[in-house]
């Protein structure tokens, strides 16, 4: 498996290209993602959504077109793709496929796991695909997401801190925002996270 990252616009958003098997995974293309996105896929398969907010799904709707590949995103976020109170200009996208809570995807014998953890929004999922974990804005290094935007939910994000907590297997993490990290790096933190919340 490989995988590319680039950090996109004012947020320094990662999107991600995965490569397995001979077909490339798209995840969170963000604000002015297409371009290089174009310049580093081969065989492109699906672009895939950790969540809704829209630096996370800026290109969806122009990869989907250009690239002719259906669009994966989170059930409970579809509603941010059409709409940001942030971003009134956000162009929006449908997804081709909704992904409803915890949920296995095969493409063709690579399978692609989401996994559901509402709290910084009621889509917020993360991604496994062979021994990665997509995190989107769920986990970063050391630390989680936000819990203060419209649709937030410390109570969720509590539950789903929990969930995550008991994870019995290690995998590296690809958050939405900064460096990779693992599985059980951020287990660790988990207690204190949601004493804060």
């Amino acid at each position: 498996m490989e995988i590319k990252t680039q950090p996109m616009g004012v947020y320094q958003t990662n999107c991600y290209i995965v490569s397995v098997d001979g077909k490339d995974f798209i995840i969170d293309p963000g604000v002015n993602a297409t371009e290089w996105v174009m310049r580093n896929v081969k065989n492109p398969v699906a672009i895939l959504n950790t969540h809704g907010h829209f630096d996370h799904v800026w290109s969806n709707a122009e990869l989907q077109k250009k690239l002719n590949i259906p669009l994966y995103s989170p059930k409970g976020d579809t509603m941010l793709l059409s709409g940001s109170n942030w971003m009134p200009d956000l162009p929006p996208s449908k997804p081709d496929y909704e992904v409803d809570g915890d949920e296995e995807i095969d493409f063709e014998g690579v399978s692609v796991k989401f996994r559901h953890f509402p709290g910084h929004c009621p889509g917020c999922s993360t991604i496994e695909i062979g021994d990665a974990m997509f995190s989107g804005d769920f986990i970063f290094d050391r630390s989680i997401g936000r819990t203060d935007f419209p649709y937030s939910s410390p109570g969720d994000m509590r539950e789903s801190l929990l969930r995550f907590k008991e994870i019995p297997y290690d995998k590296r993490v690809y958050p939405g925002h900064g460096g990779p990290t693992t599985i059980k790096n951020e287990q660790q933190y988990v207690d204190y996270w949601i004493k804060q919340l």
